[in-house]
């Protein structure tokens, strides 16, 4: 489901908000001021969060948090020219690696509530701007 969200995700990116599958829209970050390099640094880290935090009970997040991860990384995608199969093959397919890693929950998850705050200071927010009825 999350998946198909983070689709409909890229949709909504370009207008500022990222709609997850359960309705929640929220504000995203402006990424405009990262050198190139630093947004392929963040990208990888929001796609570790993601498959993290999505996996592993003791490392959840809200569906605004996951929703201001998600749609931050679509948006980084599309500014680096990323088409799906090229965000998926660079960023995801190595994230999913990670858990073969048994310690992988415990060495990422920790990161998850800096990153939301670094997003959050970036101008991206966890609080809904509309829910669906």
């Amino acid at each position: 489901m999350k998946t198909v969200a983070t689709v409909a995700g890229a949709l909504a990116m370009m207008s500022g908000a990222a709609l997850a599958g359960g309705g929640v829209t929220v504000q995203l970050p402006d990424v405009s001021g990262l050198s190139e390099a630093e947004a392929k640094s963040l990208i990888a880290e929001l796609a570790q969060v993601n498959v993290i935090t999505s996996n592993c009970p003791d490392y959840a997040i809200s569906d605004g948090e996951w929703t201001l991860i998600t749609g931050s990384g679509d948006r980084l995608a599309a500014r680096l020219g990323l088409d799906a199969a090229g965000y998926e093959r660079t960023y995801y397919a190595p994230a999913f690696k990670l858990l073969d890693d048994p310690a992988a929950c415990d060495r990422v998850g920790p990161a998850a509530r800096p990153l939301i705050e670094r997003l959050k200071s970036m101008g991206g927010d966890t609080v809904p701007l509309t829910q669906s009825q």
